[in-house]
């Protein structure tokens, strides 16, 4: 029997699942779709700390080189933002299909021990004080705990009978990968003119992602998209068409803004856009599914492991807010792209310029939209680099912090005794000596820190688990 089962084989699920199968988890995932990745996928972007995540796991390399980085994003004609100054390995924005990110993950998840099965349509779940039971059309199944990774009209979550309030901030937003004739400047370019908005960025495989609206054209998501609509609304927003041809994928949808109330219910779990959907501004949608992922497998893991249940609460606390803020940014750019009246543009990109211009809110504008500005919320007295994000320092053996939490164990950075928790914790003496003894957590954020023997074993154990021995 699995111990936990993932519904839905996204980025998101298949993250998930490789984390727990690397952590010796027995992991089920269940995909309605019968297997086959398609290559036509509305994400595109991969951000900073998702890059750091990945590169924790072994495949930040290989993943960059499949797409296009761009250290610029230019928002509103003369506004752009430098991506970097951002203090990560990765100071740019990724371009590339959320198909190359899949495979990766599959494969990952795959080599790992995790078990896929597809064309396996929930329709129902139920959970009692030691499991839950899943059924499909074909099938039941069950384990200890369900996460749901399945997307915007998550079986799960209608399971659950959780609500998804929100609202369509947009209808009819336009998709479409092109050639150009004419190549943009190798950056995100986002503009609004009122009545249009568009964006587009390049995969670096000969073709252009481009989004764009229409405000005086508003059909429903099956309508027939030709080409000519795209360039022409293109043309508005962006001042030009760049010569777009030989479109690959034309295609519509709709942009919402939603947040479930609880990430957790009992046993069960949701994840990705199954509890947060948003506007496409950003490209954050992906990432921060991929981010709610992270957080979760290693606690889910050390939770079947024997750690305290009070350590899954954790996972809403640290990722509901993060997933509500993530919401406001995302919608901020859409809406300020909205702005019809000509004053109000001309005010929108003079406020822009100047809030960018002054230090602390570009630091946080860019650590928001990266990812790695976000910190989870800390208990009491704690040290002040709990919860945040930790930089990926050198070691004393040559090799890097995020080469080191590779294998889903945390870091202890420093010299002390952790009998007991060997196998869940490599201790690694930092290249420059000195500093506190910090506890890294398997996805990245700072577990503990402090010099306090007692206080570490502590924190082992809420984090971990009593020790073995």
């Amino acid at each position: 029997m699995s111990q936990v089962i993932v519904v839905g084989a996204g980025p998101t699920g298949l993250l998930l699942a490789g984390d727990l199968a690397e952590a010796g988890i027995a992991v089920t995932v269940l995909e309605r779709r019968d297997g086959k990745i398609s290559n036509l996928s509305r994400a595109f972007g991969v951000h900073a700390r998702t890059l750091e995540q990945l590169d924790a796991r072994g495949l930040a390399d290989e993943l960059v080189a499949t797409g296009t980085a761009l250290g610029r994003l230019r928002l509103f004609e003369r506004v752009e933002v430098d991506l970097g100054e951002l203090p990560s390995r990765f100071p740019y924005l990724l371009i590339t299909p959320q198909y190359n990110l899949e495979n990766l993950l599959l494969e990952r998840a795959l080599k790992s021990g995790a078990e896929v099965v597809h064309n396996a349509e929930v329709v129902d779940l139920s959970q009692d004080a030691t499991g839950v039971t899943v059924t499909t059309k074909d099938n039941a199944y069950r384990a200890a705990y369900v996460v749901g990774t399945d997307g915007y009209h998550s079986a799960v979550r209608r399971a659950l009978g959780q609500p998804f309030p929100g609202k369509s901030v947009l209808k009819s937003i336009m998709l479409a990968d092109v050639k150009v004739a004419e190549r943009p400047a190798e950056m995100l370019t986002v503009n609004g003119v009122g009545d249009a908005f568009a964006f587009i960025a390049p995969f670096g495989d000969g073709y252009h992602r481009v989004f764009a609206w229409d405000r005086r054209h508003a059909v429903p998501d099956d309508e027939p998209l030709t080409l000519e609509e795209v360039r022409e609304v293109a043309k508005r927003a962006l001042g030009t068409d760049f010569g777009m041809y030989d479109a690959r994928w034309l295609s519509r949808f709709h942009s919402d803004e939603r947040q479930v109330p609880e990430y957790r219910v009992g046993r069960v779990f949701l994840a990705g856009d199954a509890a947060h959907v948003h506007s496409p501004a950003g490209g954050q949608g992906m990432n921060t599914g991929l981010q709610d992922a992270a957080n979760l497998g290693w606690k889910l893991a050390a939770a079947l492991r024997g750690a305290p249940d009070s350590l899954l609460d954790t996972y809403h606390a640290e990722r509901h807010p993060v997933g509500r803020s993530v919401l406001r940014s995302s919608g901020a750019i859409i809406r300020a792209a909205m702005i019809e009246s000509s004053a109000g543009q001309a005010i929108r990109g003079f406020a822009a310029r100047r809030a960018l211009s002054i230090p602390k809110i570009f630091t946080k504008v860019t650590g928001q939209l990266s990812g790695i500005g976000y910190t989870y919320p800390a208990p009491a007295g704690a040290h002040e680099l709990v919860g945040t994000r930790a930089a990926d320092v050198p070691l004393a053996d040559g090799s890097r912090l995020y080469e080191a939490l590779r294998g889903r164990h945390f870091v202890l950075i420093g010299d002390a005794d952790v009998t007991g928790w060997e196998d869940q914790v490599r201790v690694a003496a930092p290249a420059t000596p000195g500093g506190p003894l910090v506890l890294v957590r398997p996805d990245g954020y700072v577990g503990w820190a402090g010099a306090d023997a007692a206080r570490l074993h502590q924190a082992l154990t809420d984090l971990i688990g009593t020790p073995s021995r």
